[in-house]
């Protein structure tokens, strides 16, 4: 496969669903066979090998965000710490971030045991500063790293070029708590291991409807479980019940032809660096396990009623932003190929905070909301939802995010209007840094509107 489909899926064949009998009952029942849905469903096997796990899939395993993303193992988070700390105190927020630190590398234990073909490669992540005002805003950023025991450093110009030749970096910020993995080859090692451990893994079978104690599926079959879980993060729009509880919001990715390794003796990342700027609209990129460049960014609009279609999937304007993006970046790119142009919906609650739940009472539980961050943390989700269906009083279950209630997303139109007025602020935020020099004042407006 190549071009309009994610890079990530060449190699593996397009398959139809493996016919599997779906059970009248289970134990746990998981809606959704990404990342999310899979490592719960390791989890909970591992600890109780006699659990029966069914997971319901309406495509492929990894056919959503945990088969598109940009294969950060990130333990960066979309919620301050002290929005954390002023609602559970300053220890309860140092312990969500040390269980993201810890959560990337049992992620890199899994993929050294299971999954080699992955790459895993925990290079860190290099963000750098190409204007004073990202000047400015990187070295806050490492002060305020610095009070949480982030560990973030400030590199100067020449020590941030020697990772990355960019020749506009005036420095960077360098985190060690992040690896470069392949997104699909991840998902697919996930789904090996659950199946070897006994799980039904569903594919082709959407879900209409969830309810306490059942599952309707769309062709009118009914599962009943005592414990059911929604693992479907920016899709869940799409369910009964939780059409206001994440939107999702496109984000599209762009990737080079194998580079030669000249090229890269000149670019860098040789440690296999993660790399985006301080700028406000987020990118994202890594050096592949073929030696491609992968680069990413939103920028993509929001859909009226958060709607989902295939073909929201490739915004040509995006496209094309992001390529020019890359290469005024990393000018010795030159006249470099770019074979590959894919994207879609990752899940953002109305507070940008990602949660983890479930009711004993109901039997229902989620994890999800996870803003673009969630390669590390649905592997964290996942523990911790086994945890939680076990009933298990656990360290993870004490974390901060457990519980957590987001509001919902504004009705239509206010919903449309405000997720793409936050676009358009990113993108004149970065114009105005880019025309004044100065931090943008529009970045204000940005921050009251996202939560920050």
């Amino acid at each position: 496969m190549s071009g309009t489909d994610p890079l990530w899926w060449d190699g593996y064949a397009v398959r139809p669903p493996e016919p599997v009998g779906i059970p009248p009952r289970a134990d746990v029942v998981i809606v959704g066979a990404g990342y999310t849905g899979l490592w719960t469903a390791l989890h909970l096997l591992r600890s109780d090998p006699s659990r029966q796990v069914l997971l319901l899939e309406a495509r492929h395993v990894g056919f959503g965000a945990s088969g598109r993303n940009g294969g950060w193992v990130s333990a960066l988070w979309p919620v301050a710490p002290e929005r954390i700390a002023s609602r559970h105190g300053r220890n309860a927020a140092l312990d969500q971030l040390a269980a993201l630190r810890g959560t990337v590398d049992d992620v890199g234990s899994f993929c050294h045991d299971h999954a080699p073909e992955a790459g895993f490669a925990k290079g860190g992540t290099l963000l750098l500063a190409r204007s004073p005002a990202q000047v400015a805003r990187a070295r806050a950023y490492v002060e305020h790293s610095d009070a949480w025991g982030e560990g973030t450093a400030w590199l100067e110009a020449e020590e941030a070029r020697a990772r990355l030749d960019a020749p506009d970096a005036l420095g960077a910020t360098f985190n060690p708590h992040c690896a470069r993995i392949h997104p699909r080859a991840l998902v697919e090692a996930l789904a090996r291991e659950v199946r070897a451990l006994g799980a039904v893994i569903a594919e082709g079978t959407p879900v209409a409807e969830i309810s306490s104690g059942s599952v309707r599926l769309t062709d009118g079959r009914e599962v009943r479980a005592p414990a059911i879980l929604r693992a479907t993060e920016g899709w869940s729009a799409r369910l009964p019940g939780s059409r206001r509880a994440v939107v999702p919001v496109y984000s599209l990715m762009v990737a080079t032809a194998p580079l030669p390794a000249a090229t890269w003796d000149r670019l860098g990342l040789r440690a296999r660096e993660v790399f985006a700027d301080h700028g406000h609209v987020v990118t994202y990129g890594q050096r592949t396990v073929d030696d491609r460049i992968a680069f990413g960014g939103r920028g993509a609009p929001y859909h009226w009623g958060s709607r989902i279609r295939p073909s929201y999937d490739h915004e040509e304007h995006v496209f094309a932003a992001l390529r020019r993006g890359l290469r005024t970046l990393l000018p010795e790119l030159g006249d470099v190929g770019f074979t590959h142009a894919w994207g879609g919906p990752l899940g953002i609650a109305r507070d940008w905070h990602p949660s983890v739940a479930f009711d004993r009472a109901t039997g229902l539980g989620h994890a999800g909301g996870y803003v673009g961050d969630g390669v590390a943390a649905t592997h964290l989700a996942g523990a911790t939802l086994a945890d939680l269906v076990l009933g298990r009083d656990s360290a993870l279950t004490r974390l901060p995010w457990v519980g957590h209630r987001s509001p919902a997303w504004e009705p239509e139109p206010l919903r449309w209007a405000g997720v793409n007025a936050g676009l358009a602020l990113a993108r004149a935020a970065d114009a105005e840094e880019r025309r004044t020099g100065k931090a943008a004042r529009t970045a204000y407006l940005l921050d009251r509107l996202t939560g920050g």
